[in-house]
């Protein structure tokens, strides 16, 4: 099983590429880069599904162990595998897997993108199975933790954009609203947008999303507010943007 890792690593140190691994600390703030190889995300998600290949044979809790020892590197582009490796098994999900998804988030995760990547899909993914656990990410969104924070409102993006959760969406936008971390503004304000621009094309979500924007703008930070209001008509925009 090791011989696994080792060969994504190896692979992955064979796609390295200068001029990636130079721009990469522009998408981070100062003292908030991501350790990385250098390696271009559509190398890293081909690396991660040819290697999907040789574990047919491997358990869930076999793939999750190889997942916990590449997020152990601390490589951004490790953490993305595993994040692949992780959400192929979402079939095979069960109420258990939480503690595994949340110690990773706890314990790996200290940039926005390992949180985003984690999030979107995999704990994703898991809440739209298990939506009871919905519950725990209103306790995330009081965690004195800025990724924790965060994860609790990107961890709903793709399900807010198929028209779900909308009550639990507005609940931990609540609970972030004032919020004065600028990643956790944009987590939940990007929560709000995709809400917003529901699959569903309803009027109705965007509006419900519109009203709380409206509600809350004399105190939600701007960066929350525009985030939120992207995807919106210029109307509706200039009404919410308005002093």
């Amino acid at each position: 099983m090791d011989n696994i890792v080792e060969q994504v690593r190896q692979s992955l140190i064979m796609c390295i590429d200068e001029s990636t691994l130079n721009t990469s600390s522009r998408f981070f703030k100062e003292g908030e880069a991501a350790k990385v190889h250098g390696v271009r995300m559509g190398e890293v998600t081909k690396i991660a599904k040819e290697s999907l290949k040789q574990m047919k044979g491997l358990s869930k809790q076999e793939i999750f162990d190889l997942c916990e020892e590449l997020w152990q590197s601390g490589y951004l582009e490790e953490s993305v595998v595993a994040c692949i490796w992780a959400e192929s098994l979402h079939k095979q999900y069960e109420p258990a897997d939480f503690e595994i998804f949340e110690y990773w988030l706890h314990n790996y995760v200290n940039n926005w993108a390992d949180c985003d990547t984690l999030c979107n899909h995999t704990i994703g993914t898991f809440v739209m199975m298990y939506p009871e656990y919905i519950s725990e990410l209103k306790k995330w969104a009081k965690s004195s933790s800025r990724w924790v924070k965060r994860a609790a409102a990107v961890t709903l993006i793709i399900p807010a954009r198929k028209g779900l959760f909308l009550d639990d969406v507005f609940e931990i936008a609540d609970i972030l609203l004032l919020d004065k971390d600028d990643l956790v503004q944009k987590g939940y304000g990007w929560m709000l947008k995709a809400a917003s621009e529901t699959q569903k094309k309803s009027e109705a979500y965007q509006k419900r999303v519109f009203d709380y924007v409206m509600k809350h703008k004399s105190v939600m930070p701007r960066t929350a507010l525009r985030y939120a209001i992207e995807k919106m008509p210029a109307n509706m925009k200039a009404e919410a943007m308005k002093k």
